[in-house]
């Protein structure tokens, strides 16, 4: 039997375990340049200078951010421990690229108003669940109908960051606007299955395991895209979710109406969420789970703001 094309078997390691498909397609894309700049030589023939000069090429004449730099050291780093099944020890002494730690910027109340009124429909419903529930842009897009609980008044978060479930409170505010959203939604799935569409896209993993998921009412998203879209694991025309390009095209304009000089976008208002709660007196610790940070220090960055400048001190001025 022929051994797998190199970026077939990348394919194959990453969807084995469960990475997304953007990490995918960010793995395989730094893989393909580390392999060009060496002149398309096999990193199985290439070792420790041909990966210390690659990584130096981006930091010193490319530029690139601390960020990117490090996911294209997880990009290699994945290919020769995983894939080649090649240990090379000294990886772990490469010293990665430190980003800039920044306070983030947080709206006002007002601001938060301002934005929200410029905004309408399913733009308006998206970003009051940010500031409302603390999302993050991409779980907001990623909900199913399942994940709203009424009831309970609460959002139940998939797979956010981290891999880790998570729950968070649901604005009893935006009920209304949200039973709306779910009869749109229900209106396209019945269109589909009288059209014999293939339902929406699941889960690499989920769609092998449960393959009739995809058709049920439950998993369906609670945004929707009006067209469908071509899968590229499946191969299947699927209903996938909107399009994050044009939320935030939506919050950039609305920021822009309301004359706010911030430079802020779709994570600006869940940041503000933190924020806020924290002055309206709730605990740090609630603020975190519900943010789903795995660690209370990066929660802690939100206390800059309490009122009282920089690490909560008065100015001896006001005094």
């Amino acid at each position: 039997m022929q051994k797998p094309r190199l970026f077939d078997q990348i394919r194959q390691e990453i969807q084995l375990r469960q990475y997304s498909y953007r990490t995918e397609q960010a793995y395989l894309h730094w893989v393909k340049r580390y392999i060009l700049f060496h002149e398309k030589k096999h990193p199985q023939d290439m070792g420790a200078e041909e990966i210390t000069g690659f990584l130096s090429h981006l930091a010193t004449h490319r530029h690139v951010a601390p960020s990117t730099q490090n996911q294209a050291l997880n990009a290699i780093l994945f290919l020769y421990r995983e894939v080649l099944n090649v240990e090379l020890p000294w990886l772990d002494e490469v010293v990665r690229a430190k980003g800039t730690t920044r306070v983030p910027v947080v709206f006002t109340r007002e601001e938060v108003r301002a934005i929200l009124s410029s905004l309408s429909n399913t733009r308006w419903l998206m970003a009051s669940l940010m500031y409302g529930a603390g999302l993050r842009l991409s779980e907001c897009l990623r909900l199913r109908v399942q994940d709203i609980d009424f009831s309970y008044k609460q959002i139940v978060v998939r797979d956010g960051k981290g891999k880790k479930d998570r729950v968070t409170m649901l604005p009893a505010t935006l009920i209304p606007q949200l039973r709306r959203q779910l009869e749109y939604s229900r209106s396209l799935f019945e269109e589909d299955r009288r059209n014999g569409g293939n339902g929406v896209s699941l889960p690499f993993a989920l769609a092998r395991k449960y393959p009739q998921a995809a058709t049920e009412w439950r998993w369906q998203y609670m945004f929707p895209s009006k067209k469908w879209a071509l899968d590229p694991r499946s191969g299947k025309w699927l209903r996938h979710h909107q399009h994050q390009s044009s939320i935030q095209r939506a919050i950039k304009q609305a920021i822009n109406s309301a004359g706010i000089a911030k430079k802020g976008g779709c994570h600006t208002l869940r940041h503000s969420f933190a924020t806020h709660l924290l002055e309206g007196g709730y605990d740090i610790r609630t603020v975190q789970e519900l943010l789903g940070h795995s660690d209370v220090k990066t929660t802690m960055i939100y206390t800059h703001v309490l009122n009282k400048g920089g690490k909560g001190v008065r100015s001896p001025l006001d005094t």
